[in-house]
Protein backbone atom coordinates (compact mmCIF):
# COMPACT_ATOMS: atom_id res chain seq x y z
CA UNK A 1 0.00 0.00 0.00
CA UNK A 2 1.50 3.32 -1.02
CA UNK A 3 0.92 6.91 -0.02
CA UNK A 4 -1.85 7.38 -2.59
CA UNK A 5 -3.85 4.40 -1.24
CA UNK A 6 -3.67 5.75 2.30
CA UNK A 7 -4.71 9.22 1.23
CA UNK A 8 -7.57 7.84 -0.88
CA UNK A 9 -8.77 5.89 2.14
CA UNK A 10 -8.62 9.00 4.30
CA UNK A 11 -10.66 10.87 1.67
CA UNK A 12 -13.32 8.15 1.67
CA UNK A 13 -13.45 8.20 5.45
CA UNK A 14 -13.78 11.99 5.49
CA UNK A 15 -16.73 11.85 3.09
CA UNK A 16 -18.49 9.31 5.28
CA UNK A 17 -17.74 11.27 8.41
CA UNK A 18 -18.94 14.59 6.97
CA UNK A 19 -22.22 13.08 5.77
CA UNK A 20 -23.01 11.26 9.02
CA UNK A 21 -24.96 12.57 11.98
CA UNK A 22 -22.81 13.46 14.98
CA UNK A 23 -23.60 14.22 18.58
CA UNK A 24 -23.46 17.81 19.79
CA UNK A 25 -20.74 17.30 22.39
CA UNK A 26 -17.33 18.49 23.53
CA UNK A 27 -14.67 16.39 21.81
CA UNK A 28 -11.61 17.90 23.48
CA UNK A 29 -9.31 16.48 26.14
CA UNK A 30 -9.74 17.34 29.82
CA UNK A 31 -7.16 20.07 29.27
CA UNK A 32 -9.07 21.49 26.31
CA UNK A 33 -6.90 20.14 23.52
CA UNK A 34 -8.65 19.50 20.21
CA UNK A 35 -8.42 15.89 19.00
CA UNK A 36 -9.12 14.54 15.53
CA UNK A 37 -12.01 12.10 15.04
CA UNK A 38 -9.59 9.47 13.73
CA UNK A 39 -5.86 8.96 13.35
CA UNK A 40 -4.14 7.07 10.56
CA UNK A 41 -0.68 5.93 9.51
CA UNK A 42 2.21 7.69 7.88
CA UNK A 43 2.67 7.13 4.16
CA UNK A 44 3.67 3.63 3.13
CA UNK A 45 2.70 1.73 6.29
CA UNK A 46 2.39 -1.87 4.94
CA UNK A 47 0.06 -3.02 7.74
CA UNK A 48 -2.70 -0.65 6.82
CA UNK A 49 -4.44 -2.82 4.25
CA UNK A 50 -5.58 -5.13 7.06
CA UNK A 51 -6.43 -2.25 9.38
CA UNK A 52 -8.22 0.21 7.09
CA UNK A 53 -10.39 3.16 8.02
CA UNK A 54 -13.44 3.13 10.30
CA UNK A 55 -16.69 2.44 8.49
CA UNK A 56 -15.34 0.41 5.59
CA UNK A 57 -14.28 -3.16 4.85
CA UNK A 58 -12.80 -5.05 6.66
CA UNK A 59 -14.23 -3.04 9.61
CA UNK A 60 -11.28 -3.78 11.88
CA UNK A 61 -11.59 -0.25 13.21
CA UNK A 62 -15.37 -0.23 13.58
CA UNK A 63 -18.58 -0.18 11.59
CA UNK A 64 -19.12 3.58 11.55
CA UNK A 65 -16.94 6.44 10.33
CA UNK A 66 -17.96 8.53 13.33
CA UNK A 67 -17.41 5.90 16.03
CA UNK A 68 -18.91 7.04 19.32
CA UNK A 69 -18.95 10.64 18.10
CA UNK A 70 -22.01 9.64 16.15
CA UNK A 71 -23.71 7.53 18.81
CA UNK A 72 -22.42 6.04 22.02
CA UNK A 73 -22.99 2.40 22.88
CA UNK A 74 -26.33 1.40 24.41
CA UNK A 75 -26.19 0.91 28.17
CA UNK A 76 -28.13 -2.33 28.43
CA UNK A 77 -28.14 -3.72 31.97
CA UNK A 78 -29.07 -7.40 32.32
CA UNK A 79 -31.69 -7.82 35.03
CA UNK A 80 -34.38 -10.17 36.23
CA UNK A 81 -35.34 -11.75 39.54
CA UNK A 82 -38.37 -12.98 41.44
CA UNK A 83 -41.64 -12.35 39.67
CA UNK A 84 -42.54 -10.05 36.78
CA UNK A 85 -43.72 -7.24 39.07
CA UNK A 86 -40.43 -7.12 41.00
CA UNK A 87 -38.38 -7.15 37.81
CA UNK A 88 -40.58 -4.44 36.29
CA UNK A 89 -39.66 -2.21 39.23
CA UNK A 90 -35.94 -2.85 38.65
CA UNK A 91 -36.33 -2.05 34.93
CA UNK A 92 -37.94 1.27 35.75
CA UNK A 93 -35.06 2.03 38.10
CA UNK A 94 -32.49 1.23 35.39
CA UNK A 95 -34.28 3.33 32.77
CA UNK A 96 -34.78 6.18 35.21
CA UNK A 97 -31.08 6.17 36.08
CA UNK A 98 -29.99 6.51 32.46
CA UNK A 99 -30.07 2.99 31.01
CA UNK A 100 -30.80 2.96 27.29
CA UNK A 101 -32.21 -0.53 26.83
CA UNK A 102 -33.38 -3.58 28.73
CA UNK A 103 -31.93 -7.07 28.86
CA UNK A 104 -34.09 -9.79 30.40
CA UNK A 105 -32.64 -12.50 32.64
CA UNK A 106 -34.95 -15.52 33.07
CA UNK A 107 -35.01 -18.04 35.91
CA UNK A 108 -33.93 -21.64 35.41
CA UNK A 109 -37.42 -23.16 34.93
CA UNK A 110 -38.16 -20.61 32.20
CA UNK A 111 -34.80 -21.25 30.54
CA UNK A 112 -35.67 -24.95 30.45
CA UNK A 113 -39.21 -24.44 29.11
CA UNK A 114 -40.91 -25.47 32.38
CA UNK A 115 -43.78 -23.82 34.23
CA UNK A 116 -43.21 -22.55 37.76
CA UNK A 117 -45.42 -25.29 39.23
CA UNK A 118 -43.55 -28.08 37.46
CA UNK A 119 -42.07 -30.41 40.12
CA UNK A 120 -38.64 -29.90 38.54
CA UNK A 121 -38.93 -26.15 39.18
CA UNK A 122 -39.14 -26.57 42.96
CA UNK A 123 -36.78 -24.17 44.72
CA UNK A 124 -35.65 -22.45 41.51
CA UNK A 125 -38.50 -20.06 40.73
CA UNK A 126 -37.28 -16.47 40.44
CA UNK A 127 -33.79 -17.23 41.74
CA UNK A 128 -31.47 -16.57 38.77
CA UNK A 129 -33.87 -14.41 36.79
CA UNK A 130 -37.53 -13.61 36.35
CA UNK A 131 -40.22 -16.32 36.18
CA UNK A 132 -42.33 -16.15 33.01
CA UNK A 133 -45.13 -18.68 32.60
CA UNK A 134 -47.42 -17.01 30.05
CA UNK A 135 -48.12 -13.86 28.08
CA UNK A 136 -49.86 -12.44 31.16
CA UNK A 137 -46.47 -12.41 32.94
CA UNK A 138 -44.98 -10.53 29.97
CA UNK A 139 -47.78 -7.96 30.33
CA UNK A 140 -46.70 -7.35 33.93
CA UNK A 141 -42.98 -7.44 33.12
CA UNK A 142 -43.30 -4.52 30.70
CA UNK A 143 -46.14 -2.68 32.38
CA UNK A 144 -45.61 1.07 31.91
CA UNK A 145 -42.64 0.43 29.58
CA UNK A 146 -43.58 1.21 25.95
CA UNK A 147 -42.20 -1.69 23.91
CA UNK A 148 -42.41 0.39 20.74
CA UNK A 149 -39.85 2.84 22.15
CA UNK A 150 -37.44 0.60 24.10
CA UNK A 151 -35.08 -1.97 22.60
CA UNK A 152 -35.25 -5.20 24.56
CA UNK A 153 -32.79 -8.06 24.60
CA UNK A 154 -33.86 -11.47 25.90
CA UNK A 155 -31.21 -13.96 26.97
CA UNK A 156 -32.87 -17.30 26.34
CA UNK A 157 -32.22 -20.02 23.76
CA UNK A 158 -34.03 -23.34 24.23
CA UNK A 159 -37.56 -21.89 24.57
CA UNK A 160 -36.64 -18.63 22.80
CA UNK A 161 -39.36 -18.87 20.16
CA UNK A 162 -42.37 -19.28 22.52
CA UNK A 163 -40.94 -16.59 24.82
CA UNK A 164 -40.62 -14.29 21.80
CA UNK A 165 -44.25 -15.02 20.92
CA UNK A 166 -45.22 -13.93 24.44
CA UNK A 167 -43.23 -10.71 23.96
CA UNK A 168 -45.05 -10.04 20.67
CA UNK A 169 -48.44 -10.65 22.29
CA UNK A 170 -47.54 -8.30 25.18
CA UNK A 171 -46.67 -5.65 22.57
CA UNK A 172 -49.98 -6.25 20.78
CA UNK A 173 -51.84 -5.77 24.06
CA UNK A 174 -50.02 -2.45 24.57
CA UNK A 175 -51.33 -1.36 21.18
CA UNK A 176 -47.86 -1.35 19.64
CA UNK A 177 -47.36 -2.05 15.94
CA UNK A 178 -45.24 -5.19 16.25
CA UNK A 179 -43.85 -4.74 12.74
CA UNK A 180 -41.73 -1.86 14.08
CA UNK A 181 -40.34 -3.59 17.18
CA UNK A 182 -36.59 -3.47 17.71
CA UNK A 183 -34.52 -5.67 19.97
CA UNK A 184 -32.63 -8.93 20.13
CA UNK A 185 -33.49 -12.52 20.99
CA UNK A 186 -30.59 -14.81 21.86
CA UNK A 187 -31.97 -18.05 20.33
CA UNK A 188 -28.42 -19.47 19.85
CA UNK A 189 -28.89 -23.20 20.42
CA UNK A 190 -25.42 -24.27 19.26
CA UNK A 191 -23.79 -22.65 22.31
CA UNK A 192 -26.19 -24.53 24.57
CA UNK A 193 -24.83 -27.89 23.41
CA UNK A 194 -21.29 -26.50 23.49
CA UNK A 195 -21.33 -24.72 26.84
CA UNK A 196 -24.47 -23.72 28.76
CA UNK A 197 -26.54 -26.95 28.49
CA UNK A 198 -30.03 -25.41 28.39
CA UNK A 199 -31.69 -27.18 25.46
CA UNK A 200 -35.13 -28.74 25.03
CA UNK A 201 -34.78 -31.04 22.02
CA UNK A 202 -32.14 -32.53 19.74
CA UNK A 203 -30.33 -30.02 17.49
CA UNK A 204 -32.44 -30.59 14.36
CA UNK A 205 -35.85 -29.54 15.81
CA UNK A 206 -34.22 -26.51 17.40
CA UNK A 207 -32.76 -25.51 14.04
CA UNK A 208 -36.20 -25.92 12.47
CA UNK A 209 -37.62 -23.45 15.03
CA UNK A 210 -34.74 -21.02 14.48
CA UNK A 211 -35.23 -21.15 10.71
CA UNK A 212 -38.95 -20.41 11.16
CA UNK A 213 -38.09 -17.49 13.44
CA UNK A 214 -35.58 -16.07 10.94
CA UNK A 215 -38.13 -16.28 8.12
CA UNK A 216 -40.85 -14.67 10.23
CA UNK A 217 -38.72 -11.77 11.42
CA UNK A 218 -37.32 -11.14 7.93
CA UNK A 219 -40.84 -10.73 6.53
CA UNK A 220 -42.81 -9.35 9.50
CA UNK A 221 -40.44 -7.56 11.94
CA UNK A 222 -37.45 -6.44 9.85
CA UNK A 223 -35.71 -4.33 12.52
CA UNK A 224 -35.74 -7.11 15.11
CA UNK A 225 -32.63 -9.29 15.51
CA UNK A 226 -33.85 -12.89 15.89
CA UNK A 227 -30.43 -14.34 16.73
CA UNK A 228 -27.72 -13.19 19.09
CA UNK A 229 -24.84 -15.59 18.63
CA UNK A 230 -23.36 -15.98 22.08
CA UNK A 231 -19.71 -16.42 22.89
CA UNK A 232 -20.24 -15.20 26.44
CA UNK A 233 -21.25 -18.57 27.83
CA UNK A 234 -18.47 -20.33 25.94
CA UNK A 235 -15.91 -18.06 27.60
CA UNK A 236 -17.56 -18.35 31.00
CA UNK A 237 -17.27 -22.15 30.67
CA UNK A 238 -13.48 -21.77 30.54
CA UNK A 239 -12.48 -21.28 26.89
CA UNK A 240 -9.58 -19.17 25.75
CA UNK A 241 -10.16 -15.88 23.92
CA UNK A 242 -9.30 -17.54 20.60
CA UNK A 243 -11.74 -20.40 21.27
CA UNK A 244 -14.50 -17.95 22.22
CA UNK A 245 -13.83 -16.02 19.02
CA UNK A 246 -13.72 -19.07 16.75
CA UNK A 247 -16.53 -21.13 18.27
CA UNK A 248 -18.83 -18.11 18.32
CA UNK A 249 -18.17 -17.04 14.75
CA UNK A 250 -18.45 -20.66 13.57
CA UNK A 251 -21.89 -20.82 15.21
CA UNK A 252 -22.74 -17.62 13.35
CA UNK A 253 -21.62 -19.14 10.06
CA UNK A 254 -23.86 -22.12 10.85
CA UNK A 255 -26.88 -19.82 11.16
CA UNK A 256 -25.93 -18.12 7.89
CA UNK A 257 -25.95 -21.56 6.27
CA UNK A 258 -29.35 -22.22 7.86
CA UNK A 259 -30.75 -19.01 6.39
CA UNK A 260 -29.35 -19.82 2.96
CA UNK A 261 -30.85 -23.33 3.16
CA UNK A 262 -34.26 -21.68 3.69
CA UNK A 263 -33.80 -19.70 0.48
CA UNK A 264 -33.34 -16.40 2.31
CA UNK A 265 -31.24 -13.62 0.82
CA UNK A 266 -28.05 -13.24 2.84
CA UNK A 267 -28.16 -9.47 2.32
CA UNK A 268 -31.63 -9.45 3.89
CA UNK A 269 -31.19 -11.78 6.88
CA UNK A 270 -27.53 -11.37 7.86
CA UNK A 271 -28.09 -7.86 9.31
CA UNK A 272 -30.50 -9.54 11.75
CA UNK A 273 -27.68 -11.61 13.25
CA UNK A 274 -25.93 -10.01 16.20
CA UNK A 275 -23.31 -11.27 18.63
CA UNK A 276 -22.78 -11.41 22.38
CA UNK A 277 -19.21 -11.54 23.69
CA UNK A 278 -17.50 -11.75 27.05
CA UNK A 279 -15.06 -9.01 28.01
CA UNK A 280 -12.50 -10.67 30.27
CA UNK A 281 -9.74 -9.19 32.38
CA UNK A 282 -6.80 -9.36 29.92
CA UNK A 283 -7.25 -5.83 28.62
CA UNK A 284 -5.42 -5.87 25.29
CA UNK A 285 -6.37 -9.44 24.37
CA UNK A 286 -10.04 -8.54 24.64
CA UNK A 287 -9.68 -5.41 22.49
CA UNK A 288 -7.84 -7.43 19.86
CA UNK A 289 -10.53 -10.14 19.99
CA UNK A 290 -13.31 -7.68 19.19
CA UNK A 291 -11.36 -6.12 16.33
CA UNK A 292 -10.51 -9.55 14.87
CA UNK A 293 -14.15 -10.64 15.14
CA UNK A 294 -15.35 -7.79 12.94
CA UNK A 295 -12.66 -8.45 10.35
CA UNK A 296 -13.23 -12.22 10.15
CA UNK A 297 -17.02 -11.90 9.93
CA UNK A 298 -16.84 -9.30 7.16
CA UNK A 299 -14.44 -11.39 5.10
CA UNK A 300 -16.35 -14.67 5.46
CA UNK A 301 -19.73 -13.07 4.75
CA UNK A 302 -18.36 -11.42 1.62
CA UNK A 303 -16.02 -14.09 0.28
CA UNK A 304 -17.66 -17.34 1.46
CA UNK A 305 -21.37 -16.55 1.72
CA UNK A 306 -21.66 -13.91 -0.99
CA UNK A 307 -22.93 -10.94 1.00
CA UNK A 308 -22.62 -7.77 -1.06
CA UNK A 309 -24.24 -5.15 1.19
CA UNK A 310 -22.27 -3.43 3.93
CA UNK A 311 -24.84 -4.18 6.64
CA UNK A 312 -24.74 -7.88 5.83
CA UNK A 313 -20.97 -7.82 6.44
CA UNK A 314 -21.23 -5.92 9.71
CA UNK A 315 -20.64 -7.75 12.98
CA UNK A 316 -22.67 -5.91 15.61
CA UNK A 317 -22.16 -7.08 19.16
CA UNK A 318 -23.25 -6.70 22.75
CA UNK A 319 -20.70 -7.21 25.50
CA UNK A 320 -20.99 -8.28 29.12
CA UNK A 321 -18.11 -8.02 31.53
CA UNK A 322 -16.78 -11.37 32.72
CA UNK A 323 -18.86 -12.90 35.48
CA UNK A 324 -16.25 -15.62 35.87
CA UNK A 325 -13.62 -13.00 36.75
CA UNK A 326 -15.56 -11.85 39.81
CA UNK A 327 -14.38 -13.13 43.17
CA UNK A 328 -16.24 -13.84 46.40
CA UNK A 329 -13.07 -12.86 48.24
CA UNK A 330 -12.70 -9.07 48.58
CA UNK A 331 -15.75 -8.42 46.38
CA UNK A 332 -15.14 -4.66 46.27
CA UNK A 333 -12.26 -5.46 43.90
CA UNK A 334 -14.92 -6.54 41.41
CA UNK A 335 -15.77 -2.89 40.76
CA UNK A 336 -12.24 -2.38 39.45
CA UNK A 337 -12.30 -5.55 37.37
CA UNK A 338 -15.61 -4.59 35.83
CA UNK A 339 -14.39 -1.09 34.96
CA UNK A 340 -11.28 -2.47 33.21
CA UNK A 341 -13.33 -5.03 31.29
CA UNK A 342 -15.92 -2.42 30.30
CA UNK A 343 -13.19 -0.10 29.03
CA UNK A 344 -11.76 -2.93 26.91
CA UNK A 345 -15.21 -3.50 25.38
CA UNK A 346 -15.54 0.19 24.57
CA UNK A 347 -12.07 0.42 23.04
CA UNK A 348 -12.96 -2.69 21.03
CA UNK A 349 -16.02 -0.88 19.64
CA UNK A 350 -18.94 -2.61 21.35
CA UNK A 351 -22.44 -1.59 20.28
CA UNK A 352 -24.04 -2.22 23.68
CA UNK A 353 -22.72 -3.14 27.09
CA UNK A 354 -23.73 -4.71 30.39
CA UNK A 355 -21.51 -4.20 33.42
CA UNK A 356 -21.67 -6.81 36.17
CA UNK A 357 -22.37 -5.84 39.76
CA UNK A 358 -19.79 -6.43 42.47
CA UNK A 359 -22.02 -8.88 44.37
CA UNK A 360 -23.12 -11.06 41.44
CA UNK A 361 -20.63 -13.75 42.39
CA UNK A 362 -22.70 -14.23 45.57
CA UNK A 363 -26.28 -13.49 44.53
CA UNK A 364 -28.44 -11.41 42.22
CA UNK A 365 -27.39 -7.75 42.33
CA UNK A 366 -28.65 -5.52 45.10
CA UNK A 367 -30.08 -2.16 44.06
CA UNK A 368 -26.94 -0.34 45.26
CA UNK A 369 -24.59 -2.71 43.42
CA UNK A 370 -26.71 -2.43 40.25
CA UNK A 371 -26.42 1.36 40.41
CA UNK A 372 -22.62 1.19 40.80
CA UNK A 373 -22.46 -1.09 37.73
CA UNK A 374 -24.55 1.39 35.73
CA UNK A 375 -22.48 4.36 36.90
CA UNK A 376 -19.31 2.53 35.83
CA UNK A 377 -20.46 2.75 32.21
CA UNK A 378 -21.52 6.35 32.60
CA UNK A 379 -18.15 7.40 34.03
CA UNK A 380 -16.39 5.76 31.08
CA UNK A 381 -18.79 7.40 28.63
CA UNK A 382 -18.91 10.89 30.12
CA UNK A 383 -15.52 11.46 31.79
CA UNK A 384 -12.68 9.50 30.20
CA UNK A 385 -12.60 10.94 26.67
CA UNK A 386 -12.52 7.49 25.04
CA UNK A 387 -15.57 8.42 22.94
CA UNK A 388 -13.72 11.26 21.22
CA UNK A 389 -11.61 9.23 18.77
CA UNK A 390 -12.57 6.24 16.66
CA UNK A 391 -10.48 3.13 17.45
CA UNK A 392 -7.84 5.06 19.44
CA UNK A 393 -5.58 2.00 19.70
CA UNK A 394 -5.61 1.33 15.94
CA UNK A 395 -2.06 1.14 14.61
CA UNK A 396 -0.56 0.09 17.96
CA UNK A 397 2.11 -2.49 17.13
CA UNK A 398 1.00 -4.68 20.03
CA UNK A 399 -2.74 -4.43 19.43
CA UNK A 400 -2.44 -5.02 15.70
CA UNK A 401 -0.10 -8.00 16.19
CA UNK A 402 -2.47 -9.48 18.79
CA UNK A 403 -5.44 -8.91 16.47
CA UNK A 404 -3.61 -10.77 13.70
CA UNK A 405 -2.64 -13.59 16.07
CA UNK A 406 -6.20 -14.15 17.28
CA UNK A 407 -7.44 -14.10 13.70
CA UNK A 408 -4.88 -16.76 12.76
CA UNK A 409 -5.88 -18.93 15.74
CA UNK A 410 -9.55 -18.62 14.81
CA UNK A 411 -8.90 -19.60 11.19
CA UNK A 412 -7.03 -22.69 12.37
CA UNK A 413 -10.06 -23.69 14.46
CA UNK A 414 -12.45 -23.08 11.54
CA UNK A 415 -10.35 -25.43 9.43
CA UNK A 416 -10.60 -28.11 12.14
CA UNK A 417 -14.39 -27.72 12.33
CA UNK A 418 -14.71 -28.10 8.56
CA UNK A 419 -12.53 -31.23 8.69
CA UNK A 420 -15.09 -32.83 11.04
CA UNK A 421 -17.96 -32.07 8.66
CA UNK A 422 -19.28 -34.90 6.45
CA UNK A 423 -20.27 -32.38 3.76
CA UNK A 424 -17.61 -29.70 4.21
CA UNK A 425 -20.04 -27.19 5.74
CA UNK A 426 -19.48 -25.37 9.00
CA UNK A 427 -22.90 -26.60 10.21
CA UNK A 428 -21.95 -30.22 9.60
CA UNK A 429 -18.73 -29.72 11.56
CA UNK A 430 -20.55 -28.08 14.48
CA UNK A 431 -23.10 -30.91 14.71
CA UNK A 432 -20.34 -33.53 14.55
CA UNK A 433 -18.31 -31.64 17.13
CA UNK A 434 -21.32 -31.54 19.47
CA UNK A 435 -22.02 -35.24 18.94
CA UNK A 436 -18.38 -36.21 19.58
CA UNK A 437 -17.94 -33.85 22.54
CA UNK A 438 -15.08 -32.08 20.77
CA UNK A 439 -16.09 -28.54 21.75
CA UNK A 440 -16.59 -29.52 25.39
CA UNK A 441 -13.22 -31.29 25.50
CA UNK A 442 -11.43 -28.26 24.03
CA UNK A 443 -13.01 -25.94 26.59
CA UNK A 444 -12.35 -28.36 29.45
CA UNK A 445 -8.67 -28.60 28.52
CA UNK A 446 -8.36 -24.81 28.43
CA UNK A 447 -10.12 -24.44 31.78
CA UNK A 448 -7.94 -27.13 33.38
CA UNK A 449 -4.75 -25.48 32.11
CA UNK A 450 -5.79 -22.12 33.56
CA UNK A 451 -6.72 -23.66 36.90
CA UNK A 452 -3.32 -25.32 37.12
CA UNK A 453 -1.65 -21.98 36.42
CA UNK A 454 -3.67 -20.38 39.21
CA UNK A 455 -2.79 -23.07 41.70
CA UNK A 456 0.90 -22.81 40.82
CA UNK A 457 0.74 -19.01 41.17
CA UNK A 458 1.69 -18.46 37.53
CA UNK A 459 -1.56 -16.56 37.01
CA UNK A 460 -2.63 -14.19 39.76
CA UNK A 461 -5.96 -13.04 41.16
CA UNK A 462 -5.85 -10.33 43.81
CA UNK A 463 -7.60 -11.48 46.97
CA UNK A 464 -7.47 -15.13 45.92
CA UNK A 465 -3.85 -16.16 45.49
CA UNK A 466 -2.22 -12.74 45.97
CA UNK A 467 -2.77 -9.97 48.55
CA UNK A 468 -5.29 -12.00 50.52
CA UNK A 469 -5.23 -9.85 53.66
CA UNK A 470 -8.32 -7.62 53.91
CA UNK A 471 -10.44 -5.39 56.15
CA UNK A 472 -13.62 -6.08 54.17
CA UNK A 473 -17.03 -6.29 55.80
CA UNK A 474 -19.73 -8.81 54.86
CA UNK A 475 -21.98 -7.71 51.99
CA UNK A 476 -25.73 -7.43 52.30
CA UNK A 477 -27.00 -9.45 49.38
CA UNK A 478 -30.35 -9.79 47.64
CA UNK A 479 -32.25 -12.95 48.55
CA UNK A 480 -35.35 -14.26 46.77
CA UNK A 481 -37.70 -15.81 49.33
CA UNK A 482 -39.86 -18.91 48.94
CA UNK A 483 -42.96 -16.71 48.99
CA UNK A 484 -42.12 -15.67 45.41
CA UNK A 485 -42.55 -19.26 44.22
CA UNK A 486 -45.74 -19.75 46.21
CA UNK A 487 -47.25 -16.54 44.84
CA UNK A 488 -46.18 -17.30 41.26
CA UNK A 489 -47.85 -20.71 41.46
CA UNK A 490 -51.01 -19.26 42.99
CA UNK A 491 -51.35 -16.70 40.18
CA UNK A 492 -50.58 -19.35 37.57
CA UNK A 493 -53.37 -21.58 38.92
CA UNK A 494 -55.82 -18.66 38.84
CA UNK A 495 -54.93 -17.85 35.25
CA UNK A 496 -55.37 -21.47 34.18
CA UNK A 497 -58.79 -21.59 35.84
CA UNK A 498 -59.94 -18.33 34.19
CA UNK A 499 -58.94 -19.08 30.60
CA UNK A 500 -60.88 -20.86 27.85
CA UNK A 501 -59.39 -24.35 28.11
CA UNK A 502 -61.01 -25.54 24.90
CA UNK A 503 -59.33 -22.69 23.02
CA UNK A 504 -55.98 -23.57 24.59
CA UNK A 505 -56.33 -27.25 23.65
CA UNK A 506 -57.35 -26.39 20.09
CA UNK A 507 -54.45 -23.96 19.66
CA UNK A 508 -51.91 -26.46 20.99
CA UNK A 509 -53.37 -29.17 18.75
CA UNK A 510 -53.10 -26.91 15.72
CA UNK A 511 -49.50 -26.07 16.65
CA UNK A 512 -48.56 -29.76 16.67
CA UNK A 513 -50.29 -30.29 13.31
CA UNK A 514 -48.09 -27.53 11.86
CA UNK A 515 -45.01 -29.03 13.52
CA UNK A 516 -45.54 -32.16 11.42
CA UNK A 517 -45.37 -30.14 8.20
CA UNK A 518 -42.87 -27.69 6.71
CA UNK A 519 -45.21 -24.77 7.41
CA UNK A 520 -43.82 -21.95 9.56
CA UNK A 521 -44.67 -22.59 13.23
CA UNK A 522 -44.69 -18.96 14.36
CA UNK A 523 -48.36 -18.09 13.55
CA UNK A 524 -49.71 -21.23 15.22
CA UNK A 525 -47.53 -20.68 18.29
CA UNK A 526 -48.66 -17.06 18.51
CA UNK A 527 -52.28 -18.25 18.54
CA UNK A 528 -51.49 -20.61 21.42
CA UNK A 529 -49.87 -17.78 23.36
CA UNK A 530 -52.84 -15.47 22.72
CA UNK A 531 -55.06 -18.18 24.24
CA UNK A 532 -52.82 -18.05 27.37
CA UNK A 533 -51.19 -21.43 26.82
CA UNK A 534 -48.27 -21.58 29.23
CA UNK A 535 -44.62 -21.96 28.36
CA UNK A 536 -44.57 -25.44 29.88
CA UNK A 537 -47.60 -26.51 27.87
CA UNK A 538 -46.18 -25.25 24.57
CA UNK A 539 -42.74 -26.77 25.15
CA UNK A 540 -44.24 -29.94 26.61
CA UNK A 541 -46.38 -30.49 23.51
CA UNK A 542 -43.31 -30.10 21.31
CA UNK A 543 -41.30 -32.43 23.56
CA UNK A 544 -43.95 -35.10 23.12
CA UNK A 545 -43.75 -34.64 19.35
CA UNK A 546 -39.97 -34.29 18.95
CA UNK A 547 -38.63 -36.06 22.01
CA UNK A 548 -36.11 -34.99 24.65
CA UNK A 549 -32.36 -34.85 24.12
CA UNK A 550 -29.78 -36.29 26.48
CA UNK A 551 -26.10 -35.58 26.10
CA UNK A 552 -24.15 -38.80 25.46
CA UNK A 553 -22.10 -39.94 28.45
CA UNK A 554 -18.34 -39.44 28.06
CA UNK A 555 -15.35 -40.26 30.21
Amino acid sequence: MDFRDIEEGRRRWQERYDSARRRDADFTTLSGLEVDPVYGPPAGDPRFERIGWPGEFPYTRGLYATGYRGRTWTIRQFAGFGNARQTNERYKMILGAGGGGLSVAFDMPTLMGRDSDDPRALGEVGHCGVAIDSAADMDVLFDGIPLGDITTSMTISGPAVPIFCMYLVAAERQGVDVHGLDGTLQTDIFKEYIAQKEWLFAPEPHLRLIGDLMEYCASEIPAYKPLSVSGYHIREAGSTAAQELAFTLADGFGYVELGLSRGLDVNAFAPGLSFFFDSHIDFFEEIAKFRAARRIWARWLRDVYGATSEKAQWLRFHTQTAGVSLTAQQPDNNVVRTAVEALAAVLGGTNSLHTNALDEVLALPSEKAAEIALRTQQVIMEETGVVNVVDPLGGSWYVEALTDRLEEEAERIFARIKEMSPDGSITGGILRGIEDGWFMAEIADAAFTYQQQLEKGEKKIVGVNRHTESIEEPLEILRVGHEVEREQNRVLAERRAARDQAAVDAALGRMIEVARTEENLMPAMLDAVRAEATLGEICGALREEWGDYAEPARF
